[in-house]
């Protein structure tokens, strides 16, 4: 597939309308909105051409959240799982290839919002970056180190902006974290313990071997994308693809995005220096191993010290794995088994839940105690989506989850998948060299072997 011709597109035209409040590229006078439609009436020029793809469940939540804006095009692989979505925005025209979609309507597309399985998010926002669109790419941003690395680099050479789907970094208590720990509320935090009930999908068993027919409306081909062509079975789709390595990245992947994130974000974290593993096992056999990622795995991270910011210990558990009750929670109060954060510092613990809710100090005295600093950190009024589309249409700054964020805290959870691998071995990280030094053996696991016709490319 060829690349656009390099002329004025209407979604140009619109983004230049959006940042200068000019004459559009076809000659004709734009209206001032109160003219066109009285106070508070948004012109169509106003709003952000979108097109999704992977517009199910999560993308459908997704395009919710952007529904103020155009939804120009739809895209997904399976038209029935799809259907509820497309019924929602009738005037959207509807595809089941990106490429398709991408080739034939670039000219009315400004922005792309990705959801499909973990597997394809790099190869889709790689293609719309070719088109210099702004790209919303749920979590996990990648499905490899290096497609992280590579896709934070082509957004950039594209000049779009981008945002990773961790809604809760966009959160009021979000900000709180960060603010509490850089006044100094716990003091210099060296360890950090991330925890999470998932996977609440099977994991720890084999590939399926008995035969089904692929359904009329799904494109398996399509859904398999830069994967291995495996035989059609109705447990890798439509939802629990998760716990396979061929399409998801498991519990870590899945829920890191939302729960490592604020720690990263608080304590400057950048890339661990060793990676260390201890799981069940995975589920294959001798033949055909690490099919499934394990039911339950616990990942030790460290970072090296940041400045005067002293060293880190980062311990991540899934399945239901539970660090040990700090002595300041009240003896009668469990800890969220659901998932949660606990930050321990040399003046005290701050413990808060998944996407960064409902942030607290230990022990409760602390908190009662405890004066709350002036607020530094901008708070959002929309939403995580809408934040998106606020920077894509201001063309002034980049959301805070934006490529260069999410790049390296994908990376971090990538990492702690990719351990599991070699249960009980220590892998020191080399992160400017993006090679592991003590294991030549992962190092083929920091990116992939494509499908023909498949492979990432470059902007």
């Amino acid at each position: 597939m060829k690349d656009p011709k390099p002329t004025v597109s209407k979604a140009a035209s619109r983004r230049n309308f959006l940042k200068n409040t000019a004459v559009a590229a076809t000659s004709f006078y734009i209206l001032p909105r109160h003219v066109l439609g009285g106070p508070g009436f948004v012109a169509p020029s106003d709003k952000l051409n979108i097109a999704g793809v992977g517009v199910a469940r999560m993308g459908r939540s997704n395009l919710k959240a952007l529904s103020s804006e155009n939804i120009v095009a739809l895209c997904d692989v399976d038209f029935a799982y799809a259907s509820p979505t497309f019924e929602e925005y009738p005037k959207a025209k509807q595809f089941k290839d990106y490429r398709v979609m991408l080739e034939t309507m670039h000219k009315d597309i400004d922005a792309v919002m990705i959801a499909t399985p973990d597997h394809t998010h790099a190869t889709i926002a790689m293609e719309a970056l070719r088109y210099k669109k702004h790209l919303y790419v749920q979590k996990p941003l990648t499905y490899t180190v290096h497609e992280a690395r590579e896709l934070a680099k082509a957004a950039k050479k594209a000049k779009v902006v981008t945002s990773m789907g961790n809604q809760g970094h966009s959160s009021d208590d979000a900000r709180k974290i960060n603010e509490w720990i850089w006044d100094g509320a716990i003091g210099d935090v060296h360890t950090v313990y991330a925890w999470t009930n998932r996977p609440s999908w099977p994991q720890g068993m084999p590939r399926p071997t008995e035969a089904m027919a692929i359904p009329t409306t799904l494109d398996w081909d399509l859904f398999s994308g830069p994967a291995p062509l495996r035989a059609y079975h109705s447990a890798y789709h439509p939802w629990n693809w998760r716990g396979f390595s061929d399409y998801g990245i498991g519990a870590l992947g899945d829920m890191g995005a939302h729960l490592l994130d604020h720690p990263n974000w608080a304590l400057d974290l950048g890339a661990p220096i060793s990676v260390e593993a201890s799981c069940t096992p995975w589920g294959g056999t001798k033949e055909d191993p690490n099919v499934t990622y394990p039911l339950a795995t616990q990942v030790t991270y460290q970072f090296a010290a940041r400045g005067k910011r002293p060293p880190v210990t980062l311990i991540w558990c899934d399945g239901g794995i539970l660090p040990a009750h700090p002595d300041e929670l009240p003896a009668e109060e469990l800890m969220n088994r659901g998932g949660g954060v606990m930050m321990v510092g040399d003046k005290g613990k701050l413990i808060h839940g998944t996407y960064g809710s409902k942030p607290r100090l230990l022990p409760d005295t602390r908190m009662a105690e405890y004066k709350q600093p002036t607020p530094t950190i901008p708070r959002i009024a929309t939403s995580h989506e809408m934040d998106w589309v606020r920077c894509c249409k201001d063309g002034k700054e980049q959301p805070l989850s934006n490529f260069d964020y999410s790049g390296p805290l994908t990376e971090m959870m990538l990492l702690g998948v990719l351990a599991s691998r070699f249960i009980g071995k220590k892998l020191f990280w080399n992160s400017q060299e993006m090679k592991f030094t003590n294991a030549p053996e992962a190092n083929q696991f920091v990116t992939r072997e494509y499908r023909r016709g498949w492979e990432l490319g470059t902007v």
